[in-house]
């Protein structure tokens, strides 16, 4: 009798801007249980691209970050009970390009995929406290030091986070 190896889980998180992935699930990035791939939007300047590439000193479970601007094919072939996407919320995001990629996570769902929707606005009905704010703070400054004026006055970005999975 052979043993099959059990696949592994994936997490996969959609963020078109750099820092949404920390903005928007610091949590998820937390989890040393979850081997997280991160897709940016390849519509990204160089600064920010180098800046995004450094998270991976800062948590070791970030596997793989690729700046494109559709979801590549192997990610979208991991088979739908293996894998678990974090899209921006669709709706309730009001950036565009948020809102685009948004989209695309909505018709993944209504194709039967994992998708849980994030945001980064911080004014939706299913927004909680971090906990860790003090160590979300310090690895957004670490990471994107561009982008501190960001949260540096406007403190929603660190002390909360929203995630909602729809029901079809």
């Amino acid at each position: 009798m052979s043993e099959e190896k059990e696949a592994r889980h994936e997490t996969i998180i959609i963020a078109p801007h750099a820092d949404d992935e920390i903005i928007g699930c610091y949590e998820i990035l937390c989890d040393p249980s979850k081997r997280i791939t991160i897709v940016y939007s390849g519509e990204m300047n160089i600064e920010r691209k180098q800046e995004a590439i450094t998270l991976r000193k800062y948590k070791e479970n970030v596997k793989a970050q690729m700046f494109q601007n559709s979801i590549p094919m192997p990610l979208l072939s991991i088979p739908k009970e293996n894998v678990t996407f974090y899209f921006p919320d669709p709706i309730n995001e009001i950036h565009p390009a948020h809102r685009g990629w948004g989209f695309i996570g909505e018709s993944l769902a209504r194709e039967g995929r994992d998708i849980i929707f994030y945001t980064t606005l911080m004014n939706v009905p299913y927004i909680h406290e971090v906990e860790q704010t003090t160590l979300k703070e310090a690895l957004l400054n670490s990471v994107y030091p561009s982008q501190k004026s960001l949260w540096e006055y406007e403190k929603k970005y660190i002390l909360f986070e929203g995630r909602c999975k729809w029901i079809f």
